[in-house]
């Protein structure tokens, strides 16, 4: 196997390899897809990317893809929140924390983790932790937060490994979206 090759992209870069991410998409939730959950049809996991990616959307995006001899196997996307996010909309905190204070963003100080995923053929190559660190590691903000569902179990192990810790519950305003565990990752070095 030839070496990984990554790309950095940003929402105008992201938006001209639709392509691939859908196919990396096919490739990483097939189970998902055939379930028939309205969440997961690829139609409308294409409408939250292209949400994601408009021109007038706030916050700094950024997708990192993974190809191997040529052919992308995986991707990781986010960007900062910026104030005034709908993304804390209905978060319920599992402690006392102030609600308020917790979910105050001023562009600088979350960065929101959407997407990871690769493709199932090449799972175990230790890509999705290389992508996970090549998307974070860099980043100016407090902390990163991301949504995993609870039943999720694989991912849900691998995000505490890996140093994120759950705050509470949320669901997206997304239709059809299903109820998420909310984990938080602190970024300052």
């Amino acid at each position: 196997m030839t070496s990984p090759e990554f790309e950095h992209l940003n929402a105008a870069e992201a938006r001209t390899r639709r392509t691939d991410v859908e196919d990396i998409y096919r490739g990483a939730y097939v189970e998902a897809i055939r379930s028939g959950a309205p969440f997961a049809d690829p139609v409308a996991f294409m409408q939250r990317f292209d949400a994601y990616t408009a021109p007038d959307r706030p916050g700094e995006f950024e997708l990192i893809m993974v190809s191997v001899s040529g052919r992308p196997v995986g991707q990781a996307w986010g960007w900062s929140l910026s104030k005034g996010t709908a993304w804390w909309g209905g978060l319920q905190l599992d402690d006392a924390q102030d609600l308020d204070d917790f979910t105050t963003e001023d562009g600088a100080r979350t960065f929101a983790l959407s997407e990871l995923m690769v493709k199932n053929d090449m799972t175990g190559g230790g890509f999705a932790r290389a992508l996970h660190d090549r998307l974070l590691d860099n980043r100016n903000e407090e902390r990163a937060t991301l949504l995993v569902r609870p039943d999720n179990t694989r991912a849900y192990q691998t995000y505490l490994r890996w140093g994120w810790n759950r705050v509470g519950t949320l669901r997206p305003s997304w239709p059809d979206a299903p109820q998420f565990d909310v984990l938080i990752r602190d970024l300052r070095r």
